[in-house]
């Protein structure tokens, strides 16, 4: 009662001390100073703290989750930067600002993963011999199965080095075949080839021969004779970079970049240390899935390669509406 009459003549204009005085020498003892701390606890929180505390719970349901084990783990959006995690947000339902996202993200102490610089690996042909470029640093594609891009790299484990290869579909940046193996020999990059094949005609759009262009650098692997005539029986067109250039294949690159990135150098796909190939592999499968599935890219319009794959066929099967 006594806090309502002072807030009711602080609206006719009169400072809280002079009201609190006046109160004291009637024998009720308030002071100043009591009645802010009330005031300050009781308030009715800002639009903004209660719309930041919506924001927060969003991206806590996003970034962590409860295993099967009840125990709460960090989801690969963890690894997301300001601009996916706006995104991921919004696709959430919460109409977020760009903002209140950071806010959200300084509060739960995340910030986006950075990569750091890779290490070129490739070793041409000893004879030389290899196709012309077809792609000229063009990686773009007006449809799936226009351009695949090529490529391995190497992950250290306490049982030794293994090599994980890549074959990227240029349309969406969907990975569509990856293989492990603990030699570098050709059928490191001969078998997600063949399953690249299998999973396109898996999925109803095989290959056209003819239409398809199959770019990798100079490594020995791709200038093979067994690759190469593969190549030629699937009727792929084998296209090839030059040597020490990573420019010639920069869109592989920079997959490979993201892999190393956000599978191999966290803890999101695997806990503890990389001791055999079979671990490599688990970590790389879950990397894989979430990586087409549901990873936003911002250069599709923060879709992913499958919902960009999708939608790509759904404006090709729509069906004419009556004029």
């Amino acid at each position: 009662m006594i806090v309502a009459f002072v807030d009711e003549l602080r609206a006719e204009g009169h400072a809280v001390e002079s009201i609190c005085r006046v109160l004291r020498e009637q024998g009720c003892q308030v002071a100043a100073r009591s009645y802010r701390e009330w005031a300050r606890v009781n308030r009715t929180p800002a639009p903004r703290v209660v719309s930041d505390a919506g924001v927060i719970n969003a991206v806590r349901d996003i970034v962590w989750q409860v295993d099967h084990q009840g125990v709460r783990r960090m989801t690969p959006e963890g690894l997301y930067g300001r601009r996916k995690m706006i995104t991921s947000v919004r696709r959430h339902g919460l109409d977020a600002s760009p903002g209140a996202v950071d806010r959200a993200m300084r509060s739960l102490s995340l910030q986006g993963v950075r990569r750091s610089k890779g290490i070129r690996t490739t070793i041409p042909g000893k004879d030389g011999n290899r196709a012309g470029d077809l792609l000229d640093r063009d990686f773009t594609a007006v449809a799936p199965n226009r351009t695949w891009v090529m490529d391995f790299t190497y992950v250290r484990t306490w049982a030794g080095f293994v090599y994980v290869a890549f074959i990227l579909d240029v349309f969406a940046q969907r990975i569509v075949a990856w293989n492990i193996d603990s030699t570098k020999a050709v059928e490191l990059v001969d078998i997600p080839l063949r399953m690249a094949l299998w999973q396109r005609g898996r999925e109803g759009h095989p290959i056209v021969p003819g239409e398809l262009i199959g770019h990798a650098d100079a490594g020995s692997q791709y200038t093979a004779i067994a690759f190469t005539e593969h190549l030629a029986d699937e009727g792929i067109r084998p296209s090839i970079g030059t040597v020490a250039d990573a420019y010639d294949n920069a869109l592989m690159e920079c997959i490979i970049g993201l892999y190393k990135t956000e599978c191999i150098r966290t803890t999101i796909f695997h806990q503890g240390p990389y001791r055999t190939i079979g671990d490599v592999e688990y970590a790389t499968a879950g990397w894989v899935d979430w990586y087409n599935n549901r990873r936003l890219h911002s250069t599709l319009g923060m879709m992913t390669p499958v919902e960009f794959e999708q939608a790509h066929y759904a404006t090709l099967n729509r069906e004419p509406q009556p004029v």
